[in-house]
C-alpha cells in the first residue's frame, strides 16, 4: 500500500468524510493546499449528501481534473479527455465494488453491504494511482 493510500485511510480515521479523505491525499501533487481541497469536497461525502454517487467516487473526478485540466479559462481542450479517463476509473470502480451508488455500496437500498468506506477509498486511491499517476 503506497504512502498516499495509507494518507487517505488516515485522513477517514481524522474525520474527513471519503471525498475528502481522497482529494486531501493528492492535492499537493496539483498545487492545491489541503485546506482548500477539504472544503472543495466537503459536500461531496455521503454520496454528495444524498446516498447517490459514492464520495470516493467523485473524489476520483476531482483528482483527474486536478491531474488533467489545462486550466485554460478561455479555451479548455482537456474536457474530453477528463470524461474519457474518469469514465474508466468509474468503470473500473464499478467493477471492483459492483456499484457507484453510496446507498447500494453501503446496503441502504436492501442488498447487501457491498463495500466498506475504508474500503472504497482503498479502492478509489489504487485506481488514482494505476489510471493517474503511473508512468
Amino acid at each position: 500500500m503506497s504512502d498516499r493510500v495509507e494518507q487517505a485511510l488516515a485522513n477517514h480515521k481524522k474525520g474527513y468524510n471519503c471525498a475528502q479523505s481522497l482529494v486531501c491525499a493528492y492535492c499537493d501533487l496539483f498545487g492545491i493546499d489541503e485546506k482548500t481541497a477539504f472544503k472543495m469536497a466537503e459536500a461531496y461525502g455521503l454520496g454528495m449528501g444524498s446516498m447517490g454517487t459514492c464520495g470516493a467516487v467523485t473524489a476520483m473526478a476531482m483528482v483527474a481534473g486536478m491531474k488533467i485540466s489545462d486550466g485554460n479559462l478561455d479555451a479548455p481542450a482537456t474536457k474530453k479527455e477528463s470524461y474519457k479517463k474518469m469514465k474508466e476509473m468509474t468503470e473500473a470502480f464499478r467493477e471492483k465494488n459492483q456499484s457507484i451508488d453510496c446507498s447500494e455500496i453501503k446496503g441502504v437500498t436492501g442488498g447487501p453491504v457491498l463495500r466498506s468506506c475504508d474500503g472504497c477509498i482503498e479502492d478509489a486511491a489504487a485506481i488514482i494511482e494505476k489510471m493517474l499517476l503511473e508512468k
